[in-house]
């Protein structure tokens, strides 16, 4: 099955709680939790030090709201990108919140890409 071909309430009722969870495990700096839904592909691209680095001394990543906003949706591919505004508990402002899914190879919807900025 191809991702795309979900309807938004669909890919929405997958990514939310993905979302919610890399937003907490980032506050609390637990890398561990952060990869846990992440596809092999992209673990396998991760450099683990510059993961924790950034844990460490981005005030944004340890500090972001648990409240987002949903976007929209682009399709593409065998992918889709979730998108949200996203705010800090710590600096003021938002940002753009991307989360990227779809199918691995055995048929679980897994995170392919995720960003703030």
């Amino acid at each position: 099955m191809n991702i795309i071909e979900l309807t938004d309430d669909e890919i929405l009722a997958a990514a939310a709680p993905l979302w919610a969870d890399l937003v907490q495990a980032s506050n609390d700096g637990e890398y561990g939790k952060f990869i846990r839904n992440f596809d092999y592909s992209l673990i396998e691209g991760l450099n683990e030090i510059e993961v924790g680095k950034q844990f460490a001394q981005s005030e944004l990543s340890r500090n972001l709201a648990k409240e987002f906003d949903f976007l929209g949706i682009i399709r593409r591919g065998q992918h889709v990108s979730v998108l949200y505004r996203v705010r800090s508990t710590k600096k003021e402002g938002e940002w753009l919140g991307r989360l990227v899914l779809g199918y691995n190879d055995a048929g679980e919807i897994k995170i392919f890409g995720a960003s703030v900025f």
